[in-house]
C-alpha cells in the first residue's frame, strides 16, 4: 500500500529516497535492492522499519522453516526475500512423498509495484527459493476471496501504517488473512497522532504486544494476535 507522496525531511533520508539501490546483510546473503523514488515513491524505497523487522527475525532466530507467511505492502520486497532466506528448509523424504519445508511466502502490494517488486524478489533469491516466494496483488479490503481466510502462520507489515484513509481496510485484511493462530508483526515508527489511533483500533480486535524497540532508528515492532493469547513464536 503505497504509491503516495512523503515527506520525511532532508539529509540522510533524502539521499536514501534517491539512491537507485540499496545493499544489506542478511540470513548469510548480500541482498542489493533497486530503487525507484521518482516513479513508485514510497513503494519502491527501503524504510528502516523493513531493516529492523528483518534483523528482529534473524537475530531472535523465529522459525519460519514449513510455515506459511504473507506479507502486506511488501514494496522493494526486502522484508519478504528476507523471510523466504530465513525460512529455507530441507526435503523430507517419506515412503509416500518428498516434502519441501521450506516457508510459503505471499509477497504482496498493489498491482503498480508488483513488477517492479517481482524484480527484486527474483533477483536476490536463489533458484531453489524462488518457487516458495510468490509475489501477488492486494489492495486492502479488496478481493479477499484470491487469500484463503485464516490460512497464514505469519502476517507482516513493515512501515504500512500511514495513510489514515487505510486503516479500516487494512484491519479488514488482517481479520481475513488471521486464524487463533496467526501471529501479525508490524513493524513502524510512530510519527504522528494517527499512528497511535490505528493502534488502539487494533488493540480492539486482537492482543497487541511490544517486542521490541530498536532506539536507533526509533522503530517498534508489534506483535498481535486475535483474543487474550500471549504465545511464544
Amino acid at each position: 500500500m503505497a504509491l503516495v507522496p512523503y515527506e520525511e525531511g532532508g539529509g540522510w533520508a533524502a539521499r536514501q529516497l534517491h539512491s537507485p539501490s540499496a545493499t544489506f546483510h542478511f540470513a548469510s546473503r548480500t541482498i542489493r535492492l533497486q530503487q525507484d523514488w521518482r516513479r513508485l515513491g514510497v513503494a519502491a524505497v527501503v524504510w528502516d522499519a523493513a531493516v529492523v523487522l528483518c534483523a528482529y527475525l534473524e537475530m531472535e532466530g523465529i522459525d519460519l522453516r514449513d510455515r506459511s507467511v504473507i506479507e502486506l505492502g511488501a514494496g522493494t520486497g526486502l522484508l519478504g526475500i528476507v523471510v523466504t532466506l530465513l525460512g529455507k528448509g530441507f526435503f523430507v523424504a517419506s515412503f509416500k512423498a518428498i516434502h519441501n519445508c521450506s516457508a510459503r511466502v505471499t509477497i504482496t502490494d498493489r498491482a503498480a509495484a508488483l513488477e517492479f517488486l517481482e524484480s527484486n524478489v527474483q533477483a536476490n533469491l536463489p533458484p531453489e527459493l524462488r518457487p516458495r516466494a510468490v509475489v501477488k496483488e492486494l489492495t486492502w479490503g479488496k478481493d479477499l476471496d484470491n487469500f484463503p481466510p485464516g490460512a497464514f502462520d505469519f502476517v507482516l507489515g513493515a512501515d504500512i501504517v500511514y495513510l489514515e484513509e487505510t486503516f479500516a481496510e487494512l484491519l479488514q485484511t488482517l481479520e481475513h488473512l488471521c486464524s487463533e493462530q496467526t501471529v501479525i508483526l508490524l513493524s513502524c515508527r510512530i510519527r504522528y497522532e494517527r499512528d497511535l489511533k490505528f493502534l488502539k483500533m487494533l488493540r480492539d480486535r486482537f492482543s497487541v504486544y511490544e517486542v521490541h524497540y530498536d532506539s536507533s532508528k526509533d522503530v517498534h515492532i508489534y506483535k498481535a494476535q486475535r483474543g487474550s493469547r500471549k504465545d511464544d513464536f
